[in-house]
């Protein structure tokens, strides 16, 4: 499994070319090899592919407008092809589908796309919060969208955060994703003045050893670190995050 870092963690620092430049080549010194394309300003593909080129980093992940992804699937998949990035990613469900009568929407809609992507040689990933552990007669909703969607059309990127703040079992869930997990998200949680926070990765409470062998024996690819916010500079806190799996022998 190879290191990365979720751009959404930098967003401040990557909205113009400049400042994306300086931001790359940090990440790249901290000795992450791969990046996840998210909450960026509006560069081009080749922009990115060349910026990230420079430095050494492969684009692995995005995560795209799910508007996008939905009514301009052609052009996505060409901009994933420029930037050489086989999963392409929605990083939060549309609220509309988000209720009882309606999530079932959301694999009749994206089924489509998501079949499309399949036959270029790319996979739509789904990235989770807490609210895809609410139950809907009975299912989370995320059991749902795993049952909608075959594993060669819907990977899942699973953020162990989340998964903890949803009150669910990690292990567990890593379990249940197996073979659907190509790129997941390390973000780490600790407690302070009975207040939950983003923390780096094994800085907080959860339990990365177990968690990252149970990663390993679910398939996974690519271990992106993401930190949505920070107590400290962002770059302050990739390096912690970096530095700890480093030590456990991750690159």
């Amino acid at each position: 499994m190879v290191l990365g870092a979720q751009l959404y963690t930098l967003r401040d620092y990557c909205q113009n070319e400049k400042d994306f430049d300086i931001s790359l080549k940090r990440v790249a010194d901290i000795g992450y090899k791969t990046v996840q394309i998210s909450g960026l300003g509006n560069f081009p593909a080749k922009t990115i592919r060349d910026l990230c080129d420079k430095y050494g980093l492969k684009v692995v992940l995005t995560h795209t407008s799910p508007d996008r992804i939905l009514n301009d699937t052609g052009n996505v998949i060409a901009e994933h092809d420029i930037m050489g990035c086989k999963y392409i990613g929605i990083g939060y469900m549309p609220e509309k589908y988000r209720s009882p009568d309606w999530v079932d929407q959301f694999a009749d809609d994206y089924l489509k796309p998501a079949r499309e992507i399949k036959a270029s040689g790319k996979l739509l990933m789904y990235h989770n919060h807490e609210f895809e552990f609410q139950r809907y007669d009975g299912k989370y909703l995320l059991d749902i969208l795993m049952d909608s969607f075959a594993p060669d059309e819907l990977g899942f990127t699973l953020d162990t955060y989340w998964v903890q703040v949803a009150g669910c079992d990690v292990g567990d869930w890593i379990e249940r994703l197996s073979g659907r997990l190509p790129c997941v998200h390390l973000k780490d949680l600790e407690v302070i003045s009975r207040t939950m926070h983003m923390a780096p990765v094994m800085e907080g409470n959860l339990n990365f050893p177990k968690y990252l062998k149970a990663f390993e024996k679910a398939g996974s690819e690519f271990l992106l670190v993401e930190q949505d916010f920070c107590r400290e500079s962002p770059f302050v806190c990739l390096k912690k995050s970096f530095d700890n799996l480093y030590a456990l022998g991750y690159r």
